[in-house]
């Protein structure tokens, strides 16, 4: 089974999120999606930055969608 990382950017204080970003690569297990999910949630914030994180109250989410491959086609 591949896992498919999806990520959405949030703001605490306007209460709401961005539509989630599916990324564009699958991942050959669990794990290799969370290290995955956990480094570009970093990065992110690193690019953000601290005035806008803190101001807007910014966090990202992620998860690691299970995913089958049949026959080529994503299910």
């Amino acid at each position: 089974m591949e896992y498919v990382l999806v990520m959405i950017l949030c703001s605490s204080i306007a209460n709401s999120c961005l539509p989630p970003h599916i990324y564009p690569n699958t991942f050959p297990d669990a794990y290799s999606c969370m290290v995955q999910g956990y480094q570009n949630s970093l990065d992110k914030i690193i690019d953000i930055g601290p005035e806008d994180v803190n101001s807007a109250g910014m966090y990202i989410k992620f998860g690691c969608n299970p995913q089958e491959i049949r026959k080529g086609i994503l299910t």
